[in-house]
């Protein structure tokens, strides 16, 4: 289910229509509308509006989980959430492959050196 659908599905579940809803979080009815029919997303702000009105998980919203209640087990949110590649920690928790094959700990760290290096010549 798309997040048009659940946001859709969870306005009917609390008996409001998209103009009470829209008045809510603020936004107009053909944004709502949009949002509802799969044609644009909402922004992180009304992500997290719908989110807390509905009582339910962003996870849920964005279609991570099927439970409203359920959250991305908190490794996995880590890594979808910042994913740092310079932090060692990341590096070693979980493995980066290229062309199918997995990069050791020193290929990764000359990949961010190069990524530096070429951000510092621009």
């Amino acid at each position: 289910m798309k997040y048009g659908e659940r946001i859709a599905l969870l306005r009917e579940k609390h008996s409001m229509t998209q103009e009470d809803l829209s008045s809510k979080l603020g936004i107009t009815r053909a944004s709502l509308s949009h949002y509802e029919n799969n044609r644009r997303e909402p922004d992180y702000e009304t992500i997290l509006k719908i989110a807390d009105l509905f009582k339910v998980s962003v996870d849920y919203l964005v279609g991570r989980v099927d439970d409203p209640q359920n959250e991305l087990d908190p490794d996995i949110r880590e890594f979808v959430d910042s994913l740092e590649l310079s932090d060692s920690k990341i590096l070693e928790k979980f493995n980066f492959t290229i062309d199918g094959k997995k990069l050791t700990l020193e290929e990764a760290k000359r990949f961010i050196a190069f990524i530096r290096a070429e951000r510092s010549m621009k």
